[in-house]
């Protein structure tokens, strides 16, 4: 029986991955009942027009998923129902892709103690506001005691919840209480998301370049990434019409506002096109606004332009406040909050009363606001500063005007920044390969630099150093 699938040799996407994904949504078409033989390595090799290793690898993947099973002296045939729908229903990805994943992500956060963070995704201890966070946790502490050692309520702390939606108010975001839902960070509430909107084998549109974690955590649950071009403006709309020709994604995320990693903010007119386009095409869109708070003056949100009927949005507090009291949100529709908030006792029975209850605190005492002005007149001290130094020694600058604390750099004599990483090992400085930050670890040139930390002598030695690395 041949297997109906398309390969895109362009598309940058590993040929033994491709064949894997495309299989399995071949199977669960329900195309092919148990027991029916698959065409032999060597027909499907010769069908597809590509050499018999990568479907050698990717067979292999498939029985180790339960989706095909190989029968010695005999082929490869298509696995019990049972089977297959166990590995649906568990999200299983290729596991050595969620193994590679992993590793990108723990080599984020286990580095050495010592080293210079210039790739850091969190701003320095120092910039923290400790002694606020000090007094709040004692008033927490005296006030109420439950606080210390009750669950929280289904949906979060009222009261929390009511200053953060006085917050969005202020960007336009026209929210009731039914319609926002308290998460231990941003992290959960896209976690929540993926569990509640997709299933294995579903489309989902990225950034490239963008959140690491994210992809991850996509292929985790066995979802299937496309990645949108970023640029100075927004997510490249021509790619996005013609990807919208080729798949029917359910979500669309997109970091609007300071993006990870290149700084840039999406312009209006990008926002009216992105919106319209999500209307047409019946695609939600998932706006990570987790870096809102270091923008002084705010510009329209894709949810105030939609007032979260296509649009939902998702914010926090742990990249400005505390990356420990992990207090993030989600604002949606009042039936979506309310499914989302029932998954989430499901998994989690409920985030840190604790932690919301000094969030709430240091909000309503205006602590959190005094800190923030201090905060963004730093980053912006340190973002031109930052500037300055590379393009003195030879870096491109993705976003000269770009805000938040990450610049993506390059030089322009290196092609893969992996090079750059090895640079900064031996001077104490590390970073993160480009590559960790586009959808399926494409080889890239750019690298993230967190500008909190530029300001450290190891930052311009690193600078210089690598500026001398031969093409």
């Amino acid at each position: 029986m041949k297997v109906d699938i398309e390969l895109d040799r362009s598309s940058g996407i590993p040929l033994t991955d491709q064949i894997v994904d495309g299989i399995v949504r071949w199977l669960q078409r329900g195309v092919a009942s148990s027991g029916v033989k698959l065409p032999s390595i060597r027909q499907f090799a010769t069908d597809q027009g590509v050499s018999r290793y990568p479907v050698i690898d990717a067979y292999d993947r498939l029985v180790a998923l339960g989706y095909i099973e190989s029968r010695p002296g005999s082929g490869f045939y298509v696995a019990n129902h049972r089977k297959q729908h166990a590995a649906a229903a568990l999200g299983l990805a290729d596991p050595r892709r969620a193994e590679d994943e992993s590793e990108h992500i723990l080599e984020q956060l286990n580095h050495p103690s010592d080293s210079l963070k210039l790739g850091s995704g969190f701003i320095p201890d120092a910039w923290r506001d400790k002694e606020g966070l000090g007094r709040a946790i004692r008033h927490v502490s005296r006030v109420e005691s439950t606080n210390l050692v009750d669950y929280a309520t289904q949906r979060g702390s009222s009261a929390l919840c009511a200053h953060l939606l006085h917050r969005v108010a202020q960007l336009g975001i026209e929210a009731q209480p039914s319609q926002i839902l308290l998460t231990q960070g941003a992290s959960q509430a896209l976690d929540l998301l993926i569990r509640y909107i997709l299933k294995p084998g579903d489309t989902m549109f990225v950034e490239d370049p963008g959140y690491y974690s994210l992809y991850g955590l996509l292929k985790l649950h066995g979802v299937n990434l496309v990645g949108i071009p970023r640029t100075h403006t927004g997510p490249d709309l021509d790619v996005l019409q013609a990807q919208l020709k080729r798949h029917r994604p359910k979500l669309f995320f997109i970091n609007t506002v300071f993006h990870n990693p290149t700084g840039t903010t999406v312009s209006p007119q990008v926002a009216f096109r992105l919106l319209e386009m999500a209307r047409e095409n019946g695609i939600t869109i998932v706006e990570d606004d987790i870096y809102a708070d270091y923008q002084a003056t705010p510009t329209e949100r894709l949810a105030t332009l939609d007032q979260l009927e296509h649009v939902i949005y998702i914010g926090g507090l742990s990249k400005t406040l505390s990356s420990s009291l992990r207090v993030g949100y989600v604002l949606a529709s009042s039936t979506i909050i309310k499914d989302l908030a029932d998954i989430k006792m499901l998994t989690s029975l409920g985030n840190s009363r604790f932690s919301e209850a000094v969030v709430a605190t240091m909000l309503e005492r205006g602590t959190y606001r005094k800190y923030l002005e201090k905060l963004r007149l730093r980053i912006q001290c340190a973002m031109g500063s930052t500037i300055q130094v590379l393009e003195g020694c030879g870096w491109e600058v993705f976003e000269k005007s770009g805000g938040g604390t990450f610049i993506w750099a390059r030089l322009p004599h290196i092609a893969d920044s992996a090079r750059l990483v090895e640079c900064g090992a031996p001077l104490g400085v590390t970073i993160a390969p480009g590559k960790y930050f586009r959808p399926h670890s494409e080889e890239c040139p750019w690298i993230r630099i967190n500008v909190a930390f530029s300001g450290d002598p190891r930052a311009r030695t690193f600078f210089e150093t690598a500026a001398l690395l031969k093409p």
